[in-house]
């Protein structure tokens, strides 16, 4: 288990290389068979990550949550992306193709992943059970943004959110630059009522550079395939490819709405 602490927004401008990326980057989620997972203090979110390889794995509440499933206090959502996998939620069992994403409600006792596949999680604390359900990559809501020149062509797809498949507190959707593009996010933002994670996918050897921090105290956090960052609420979450890539975003807090943001003007970034 990885653990990743609060931050005050102070402390962000003289963290070095290491020690941002101690705070706030989540490495080594995809292991081979195994869960590997990363537990943020900010909203509680916890991220987890695995590379199946057609053996089946029920996945066990981490001891850092003190309890006997998974689901007991938190919702789940599971996100193929690549590959295939089946998973088995209380014996009901749930087909997901790359970028097919499954809501767990809290509550469900027993969940096994069987598949070739790579396989990201994230969980956050719920208030309220909902039911359990599949979000497909062709049928969710998407939208299509952004210019070639400004190298931001993008689809944004919503999976689980306020009008769509339906959670106690996670907000979760994917990101996809077409060719040519390699900017995400901007101008970018920050929510001050919610934590964001950004899970890069798609990036073969390439890199990201992203920014994150306080608007005016940006400091660059340079991030290959598999790896996250989390953005508490006071810090801005963008940035720039060596090529086209995805990213997983996934978001816990004060409430559910997509637009509760607090937009940053370009010009006042430092």
């Amino acid at each position: 288990m990885q653990t990743l602490p609060a931050t005050h927004p102070d402390d962000f401008p003289v963290l070095d290389t290491d020690g941002l990326r101690d705070r706030f980057l989540v490495d080594g989620l995809f292991a081979t068979g195994e869960v590997g997972w990363a537990y943020a203090h900010d909203d509680r979110l916890l991220l987890g990550g695995v590379d199946l390889t057609g053996e089946p794995l029920t996945l066990e509440a981490p001891p850092e949550l003190a309890a006997e499933h998974l689901c007991d206090r938190r919702e789940l959502a599971v996100v193929c992306l690549d590959g295939s996998v089946s998973v088995e939620t209380d014996g009901q069992t749930h087909e997901l193709d790359a970028f097919d994403v499954l809501y767990v409600s809290r509550g469900t006792g027993s969940v096994r992943l069987t598949g070739t596949a790579r396989v990201y999680l994230v969980a956050a604390p719920a208030h309220a059970d909902h039911p359990t359900a599949v979000g497909r990559r062709d049928e969710v809501f998407g939208a299509d943004l952004g210019e070639q020149e400004q190298a931001n062509v993008r689809t944004v797809r919503r999976y689980v959110h306020a009008d769509g498949i339906a959670s106690a507190n996670l907000v979760l959707g994917i990101t996809t630059l077409a060719p040519g593009s390699v900017w995400n996010t901007m101008p970018c933002h920050t929510h001050p009522r919610r934590t964001e994670v950004y899970l890069y996918t798609g990036l073969g050897d390439g890199r990201v550079v992203h920014l994150a921090g306080p608007p005016t105290q940006t400091r660059s956090v340079v991030v290959a395939d598999g790896q996250a960052v989390v953005s508490p609420g006071w810090s801005v979450h963008t940035g720039v490819g060596t090529r086209a890539y995805s990213f997983v975003w996934a978001m816990a807090g004060e409430n559910q709405d997509y637009a509760d943001m607090d937009v940053v003007d370009l010009g006042s970034l430092r």
